[in-house]
């Protein structure tokens, strides 16, 4: 269940950042990724970038494994933003856990924990900051299928 939630606009009234605060129960999980379809609906309809049918599945999923993490392994509160700049969003999840999750070498034997082989697969920038509290884990994935036009709000 959220706690808090909060949305910045930017030029033209488009929103271009949302963030939520989550209590840590499993529930958040499900709640995050329809907060993040939200979110890209809300980028397409009121700031009128494109976002891909692609996108639109694998931006929900990079945050429900960065949320399960966070609910996993914190067994706390977590804060999920996301944000849209020059073409791509960028999504955060902070929990209060200072332990690094590690990508395990490939297994297609193993069973589970895949989670962070599967985010880093989909996204095209990954990174994870240990925090004066916690840490910080942000993954950014290209709005479009076509990354390498820019699709920031002050593109002409």
């Amino acid at each position: 269940m959220p706690v808090s939630e909060a949305e910045q606009q930017g030029r033209r009234g488009a929103l271009i950042e949302a963030s939520v605060a989550y209590d840590g129960d499993s529930v958040c999980i499900a709640e995050a990724r329809a907060f993040t379809r939200d979110f890209l609906t809300r980028v397409q309809a009121v700031a009128g970038l494109p976002v891909s049918t692609r996108v639109m599945g694998t931006v929900p999923l990079v945050v429900s494994e960065l949320v399960t993490n966070a609910v996993k392994y914190a067994g706390g509160p977590c804060l999920l933003s996301l944000e849209v700049e020059r073409g791509s969003v960028r999504a955060t999840v902070w929990d209060s856990d200072p332990t690094l999750p590690v990508a395990r070498a490939a297994d297609a034997g193993r069973v589970g924990q895949h989670g962070l082989e599967i985010v880093m697969a989909l996204c095209h920038a990954f990174e994870v900051r240990r925090e004066p509290v916690g840490k910080r884990i942000t993954a950014v994935v290209a709005l479009a299928d076509t990354p390498d036009i820019d699709l920031s709000p002050s593109a002409s």
